[in-house]
């Protein structure tokens, strides 16, 4: 029995005792490699872009202040205007045809730009309606009018009011250094509707 235990059950006990030994090491020994996961931060940067308005500093531009672009303006005048009318204005009279308004010096019609307050009784056919806040104005070439006790009155037209197209006749002026078009002492600066070029009234050039 002793033979037997000697010759079997030691080195059994021999050999599990080893086989723990090393089953334990190599846990010790074992390492989990974890993977690190990389985190990427993308910060976006939105910049907003905004394009300053041109605008005068007032509705009413001194006429000092304007410079036109042509150092000289065109002066037309004619010798007779057929058909025309008279119109009175400040015990002064002026003439009117074909939307074009004269006044008479040294026997020759001279074109000039409609004073406010002008009145006729009929208008061209080709004229525009514009309605903007409570006025309904007539623009007829770059002329604004409203309808008065049976009569067309020139006017001013309010401050934002659009066009979509300018008489040929029309000016480029600088004020501040920035430019406008200029008509018949009416301001207007180049703007887009709805994707449309447009021109919208700035101010008025004072004359006196």
């Amino acid at each position: 029995m002793k033979a037997f235990i000697k010759s079997f059950v030691l080195p059994s006990l021999f050999i599990v005792a080893v086989a723990t030994s090393v089953s334990a090491q190599t846990r010790r020994t074992t390492t989990t490699k974890k993977t690190p996961v990389k985190t990427t931060r993308t910060t976006t940067t939105t910049r907003t872009t905004t394009t300053p308005k041109k605008s005068t500093s007032s509705k009413r531009i001194a006429s000092k202040n304007v410079t036109y672009k042509k150092p000289t303006k065109k002066v037309v005048s004619v010798r007779n205007v057929p058909n025309r009318t008279v119109v009175k204005h400040n015990n002064q009279n002026y003439y009117y045809a074909n939307n074009k308004y004269y006044t008479q010096s040294r026997g020759r019609y001279i074109v000039i730009a409609p004073k406010i307050g002008f009145r006729v009784r009929v208008l061209p056919t080709n004229y525009k309606r514009i309605r903007f806040n409570n006025y309904n104005y007539y623009n007829v070439n770059g002329t604004f009018y409203i309808h008065v006790n049976n009569e067309y009155e020139v006017v001013e037209p309010e401050v934002g009011t659009v066009v979509y197209e300018l008489p040929n006749d029309y000016e480029k002026v600088v004020i501040d250094g920035q430019t406008y078009y200029e008509y018949a002492n009416i301001l207007y600066e180049k703007v887009q509707v709805d994707g449309t070029r447009a021109y919208e009234v700035v101010g008025v050039i004072d004359m006196d």
